[in-house]
């Protein structure tokens, strides 16, 4: 009876730490706050200057 080879293939897996690493959504929250910030900043500066015409 032919005996088979076995061929174990040489294919490196990726290595996991024991605690999963979370993406914080920290940093994307801070530019829409910051973003809207300004924007109603600038709208109520517009609104107590009575700049007409402005708005689009």
């Amino acid at each position: 009876m032919p005996k088979a080879a076995r061929i174990f293939s040489a294919i490196p897996s990726p290595r996991r730490s024991a605690v999963p690493v979370k993406r914080s959504g920290t940093s994307e929250l801070v530019a829409v706050a910051l973003f809207s910030a300004i924007g109603l900043l600038v709208s109520l500066v517009a609104v107590i200057l009575g700049m007409q015409g402005v708005w689009i």
